[in-house]
């Protein structure tokens, strides 16, 4: 017969530029939050964060147009001016607010109902910021 596994996706971030994802799959729902709690926290990345027009204050968005993708996923990290907000999907919004992103548009194609995908594109998207200098 069918033995079912319970995914986990968790965040872990400090809200100032680091974030991290993990996935743990498991028989049991505690285990797998158990195992991705951990793995979230051994792969915790730096952000970095850019302007939109002055430079006074914080940086407060990403700092160019970004992009990261997974399976069909893509998704694109567009500066915002200050007090934009963040304009995304709710699954995005989790992953951009604990990096400490706190204006940014995005845009998504593919299939974003794979909530697995769609959180692993935004992550490598917050990933990728420091890629380019």
């Amino acid at each position: 017969g069918q033995r079912t596994r319970f995914k986990a996706f968790v965040i872990v971030g400090d809200k100032n530029r680091h974030v991290g994802l993990g996935v743990k799959c498991a028989k049991e729902v505690a285990t797998s939050i158990r195992g991705a709690i951990t793995l979230a926290k051994l792969s915790v990345v730096p952000v970095r964060l850019g302007y939109w027009g002055s430079t006074a204050d914080q940086p407060h968005t990403v700092p160019c147009k970004i992009t990261g993708k997974c399976g069909s996923v893509l998704v694109r990290l567009i500066p915002a001016p200050r007090g934009t907000g963040i304009v995304a999907a709710a699954t995005s919004k989790k992953v951009l607010s604990y990096a400490g992103v706190n204006d940014v548009y995005t845009s998504a194609s593919g299939k974003t109902r794979t909530v697995g995908n769609f959180v692993k594109a935004t992550f490598f998207a917050l990933r990728n910021t420091l890629r380019y200098l």
